[in-house]
C-alpha cells in the first residue's frame, strides 16, 4: 500500500506557548524600534518574562524573529501594491510604493541592511519578506514599463537595492528627515524612459 506523502499539519500552539510567542513579538517590536534590529535577544526574552531558550524555541535566530516582527508591515505593503496596481499613472504608483518601503525600513534601524543581505541569501529567514516584496514590485514595474514611462532595462532587484540603500543612508543621517525622499526621487529620475527613444513620455518623477 502506498504511503501518503502529504505534509503533517502543524500542531496548534498550547495557550501558554502562544502567550510566550505573542509577548516575545511585542517586546521584540518595541526593542527593534527603540534600539535597532541588533537589540539584545537576552533583554527581549527577559522583558517578555521568559528564558532565552524559550525565545530560541519560537525563533531559531535573529532573522526569524525579525521576519515575524515585520509580517504586519509586509501585509500592509503588499496590500498597498495591489491598490496601486489599479492607479491611472503606473510610474507614479511605482514611486509611491518604493517610498513606502523606505518609510517602513526607516522604522527599525538595521532593517534596510538586513533586507539588502537577504536579497542574495535564499537561506535567510528574511527571504519570506523579500520574495513577496520583489514579486509585488515587479508587477508595478512591469506596468510602468508597459506604459512607456520607465526604461525597459530597469530591474526590480536593482530598484529594491537602491531603495534599501536610500533607507540606510537616511538611517545614518537622522538630522535630515527629508533626505530619503530627495534621494529616492533623484535616483528614480534615472529610470525614466527617454522620449527620444520613441517611448511615450510618462508622468514626471519629482
Amino acid at each position: 500500500m502506498a504511503m501518503s506523502t502529504a505534509p503533517t499539519p502543524a500542531r496548534p500552539m498550547r495557550a501558554d506557548a502562544r502567550r510566550n510567542h505573542d509577548r516575545l513579538l511585542c517586546e521584540a517590536r518595541a526593542s527593534f524600534a527603540a534600539q535597532g534590529t541588533d537589540a539584545s535577544l537576552e533583554d527581549i526574552a527577559r522583558r517578555a518574562g521568559v528564558g532565552i531558550g524559550t525565545l530560541y524555541r519560537h525563533f531559531p535566530n535573529r532573522q526569524a524573529l525579525m521576519n515575524a516582527v515585520f509580517q504586519e508591515a509586509l501585509t500592509a505593503l503588499l496590500a498597498r501594491s495591489r491598490e496601486l496596481a489599479q492607479a491611472d499613472q503606473p510610474c507614479t504608483a511605482l514611486v509611491e510604493w518604493l517610498g513606502a518601503i523606505v518609510t517602513h525600513a526607516g522604522e527599525y534601524r538595521g532593517l534596510a541592511r538586513a533586507l539588502m543581505s537577504a536579497s542574495g541569501d535564499e537561506s535567510s529567514a528574511l527571504t519570506s519578506c523579500h520574495v513577496p516584496l520583489r514579486q509585488a514590485g515587479a508587477r508595478l514595474l512591469a506596468r510602468a514599463q508597459t506604459s512607456g514611462s520607465v526604461r525597459t532595462d530597469v530591474s526590480i532587484d536593482d530598484l529594491l537595492q537602491l531603495t534599501n540603500a536610500i533607507a540606510l543612508a537616511a538611517e545614518q543621517t537622522p538630522t535630515d528627515p527629508a533626505l530619503a525622499d530627495r534621494l529616492l526621487r533623484l535616483t528614480l529620475r534615472g529610470v525614466k524612459a527617454d522620449p527620444a527613444d520613441g517611448a511615450p513620455s510618462g508622468p514626471a518623477i519629482g
